[in-house]
C-alpha cells in the first residue's frame, strides 16, 4: 500500500482546511487509518485515527471538537477536515495505517510524505 497526503497550504487562525490521504494498493475494511502530526522540534504524535469500515473514530484531546476525519471507500481516500485552527496546529501531516486497535506512531506503518499545513496568528 502506498499513501499520498495532500491538501495542505497556508491558512489563518480561526480558518479552516481539509487534506486528503491516498490509498493506492491493496486495502481491508479493518485496516485502521490514522493521522499524525509533526512540529519543528517536536516528536510524531497522533491527531485522529478511523477504519475504512467507518468506526473505531478516535481523536485526540487537543484536536477533539475542531477536526473530523472521514473514510471513502469508493475513492480510498480518508479526509482530515480541520476547523478553529490555531497556530499550535501547524505541522507536517503525515497518514499511516495499522492492523490493530493504537495511537502509537510505532505500530502504524506505510508511512506517506506528508502534507504542510502552517496557521498563521
Amino acid at each position: 500500500v502506498q499513501l499520498q497526503a495532500s491538501g495542505g497550504g497556508l491558512v489563518q487562525a480561526g480558518g479552516s482546511l481539509r487534506i486528503s490521504c491516498a490509498a493506492s494498493g491493496r486495502t481491508f475494511d479493518r485496516d485502521v487509518m490514522g493521522w499524525f502530526r509533526q512540529a519543528p522540534g517536536k516528536e510524531r504524535e497522533f491527531v485522529a485515527r478511523i477504519r475504512w469500515l467507518g468506526d473505531w473514530i478516535y481523536y485526540a484531546d487537543s484536536v477533539k471538537g475542531r477536526f473530523t476525519i472521514s473514510a471513502d471507500n469508493a475513492k480510498s481516500t480518508v479526509y482530515l477536515e480541520m476547523n478553529s485552527l490555531k497556530s499550535e496546529d501547524t505541522a507536517l501531516y503525515y497518514c499511516a495505517v495499522t492492523s490493530i486497535n493504537t495511537i502509537r506512531p510505532t505500530n502504524y506503518y506505510h508511512w506517506g510524505q506528508g502534507t504542510l499545513v502552517t496557521v498563521s496568528s
